[in-house]
């Protein structure tokens, strides 16, 4: 049934949640669950397929294999990004402001972000635990989706992470390759991937309720945790407020603010 996979799939992510809280705490560094944050859904691929036993098909492979793709290129490159520099600034000011902070850390950070690992990773689950149909052409537009989401997300990662390891550049804002096109081009990567994963899902009866899963990571990146909060931090810059200006804010060549 529908519900027990879904209580074992939340098992999985709570015990896992909880792990990386308690290395945080140890740690005192919350920020690290951005690292562990694409291994994750590599957890909940890997163990839904193994859960699928003798029933392994093509496409659960496919999209197993995707997903750990995925998952270790940003979690390999947020730990490169993050090495040596601390907490992020994000989490320090969490830290700085709340109160009862180990446990308003434990609910806010790590079990909210379990859940919607739970969410967002549901095309995943679902074919994991229910495939069974030959692949098809919803399976190829999911390939050509993903190979974009995931080419824009790793070149556009690419590009910053040279940009700032020049010092001529220190303290300036990115605006060329692809962030000439969208100011988070990796934002819009990211939630490209998991379109292109719940298109996998839409070959199997019932699978387009799973694209529940890509819409809230689409809605998170855009209105949430994503573009506001970071775009925050550059408010009231000259070059930055210039650059707003001219280019679409997560959707390439759409820009509300013209």
């Amino acid at each position: 049934m529908l519900t027990d996979i879904i209580a074992d799939i939340s098992l999985v992510i709570f015990l896992y949640m909880t792990s990386i809280f308690i290395v945080a705490q140890v740690k005192k560094d919350n920020s690290i669950v951005d690292i562990f944050w694409g291994l994750g859904f590599i957890l909940v691929a890997v163990y839904s397929l193994i859960q699928a036993g003798e029933s392994t098909d093509l496409r659960k492979m496919i999209v197993t294999l995707l997903v750990s793709i995925w998952g270790v290129r940003l979690s390999v490159h947020i730990f490169l990004r993050n090495k040596g520099k601390g907490e992020d600034f994000r989490y320090k000011a969490w830290r700085g402001n709340w109160n009862f902070f180990i446990l308003r850390s434990y609910l806010q950070i790590f079990m909210l972000q379990g859940i919607f690992m739970l969410i967002i990773s549901s095309p995943v689950w679902f074919i994991n635990y229910r495939s069974a149909e030959p692949l098809g052409i919803f399976d190829t537009l999911g390939l050509v989706l993903f190979g974009t989401g995931f080419f824009m997300e790793a070149v556009s990662d690419h590009q910053l992470s040279e940009f700032r390891k020049d010092p001529a550049n220190k303290g300036k804002i990115m605006t060329t390759g692809l962030w000439a096109l969208s100011r988070h081009p990796n934002y819009f990567g990211e939630a490209l991937v998991w379109w292109g994963i719940g298109c996998y899902a839409l070959s199997l009866h019932q699978g387009w309720y799973t694209l529940v899963g890509p819409l809230v990571i689409t809605l998170l990146l855009r209105y949430g945790s994503g573009v506001p909060l970071l775009e925050k931090k550059y408010e009231g810059r000259a070059d930055w407020e210039a650059y707003k200006k001219k280019t679409a804010p997560f959707f390439p060549f759409i820009n509300y603010h013209k």
